[in-house]
């Protein structure tokens, strides 16, 4: 997927997390061979071309695709699975590929662990008893400082901004790359609803606040293009809101 995945697990190894690691990882190489938009043989590079058609896809194929048409209408089209007309589920696929990671590991009974794709985590249970999993978030204006770090339990972390690629997210309304922020930091459940929100509130802009307030189960924390920074009512609940504190905080 053209990033780098990692896995954080805080139990005693033991035959069943080796397998489950192994089973975890496999799934991701799967999932890049299946979804990934630079493989000219991959089935969704396939699919956008119209040498096959979805009934010819492995089955996530049309999982990921149902998501994204979900996404797209919780988000009044912000997310979409066609930027700049082409079919790259890409916004979706990630924070979907870590969920079930992680799953494959509570399931096998890792239920301590974090999994980070790409700067995007997904964390489960504790590190150690008592305290919470933090995130740092990387300030997109600031290289080396963070913006913001995300405290919690059993929570995902989703992070879409400039910092790493420059302005790629396309607003579908203006068939343009979106400019008005520099990052949007999403805190919800599952990384799969978190990482499609985090792209549909960079590709809104200055409308991402009201939106983001209106839906349950959500908080986020943004920068502008200007450096400003805004968040969400129930945001404080996870992180810092201000960000000289996170530059200064150790994970």
């Amino acid at each position: 997927m053209g990033t780098v995945f990692s896995f954080d697990v805080r139990h005693e190894p033991s035959e069943v997390l080796r397998d489950a690691l192994a089973t975890a990882v496999a799934l991701l190489h799967r999932v890049d061979e299946v979804f990934s938009t630079y493989r000219a043989d991959s089935p969704v590079s396939r699919l956008g071309r119209g040498e096959i058609t979805l009934a010819g896809c492995p089955g996530e194929v049309a999982e990921v695709l149902a998501l994204c048409d979900e996404a797209a209408s919780v988000s009044s089209g912000y997310f979409t699975s066609t930027p700049g007309g082409r079919l790259d589920p890409s916004g979706m696929v990630k924070g979907w590929a870590v969920e079930r990671a992680s799953a494959v590991l509570r399931e096998a009974g890792a239920t301590r662990h974090s999994v980070n794709g790409g700067g995007d985590v997904r964390v489960s249970g504790e590190p150690e008893p008592g305290r919470p999993w933090r995130v740092g978030v990387a300030h997109p204006l600031r290289p080396g400082a963070l913006a913001t770090v995300v405290s919690g339990r059993d929570l995902a972390v989703a992070t879409s901004g400039t910092a790493e690629r420059g302005p790629h997210i396309i607003d579908p309304h203006a068939g343009a790359p979106a400019t008005a922020l520099a990052s949007v930091t999403v805190v919800a459940g599952t990384l799969t609803r978190a990482d499609a929100m985090a792209t549909a509130a960079f590709a809104m802009g200055e409308g991402a606040r009201e939106w983001a307030e209106r839906l349950p189960g959500l908080e986020v924390f943004a920068i502008t293009a200007s450096g400003a920074t805004w968040w969400t009512g129930g945001f404080p609940r996870y992180g810092l809101t201000h960000p000289a504190q996170a530059s200064n905080h150790v994970l």
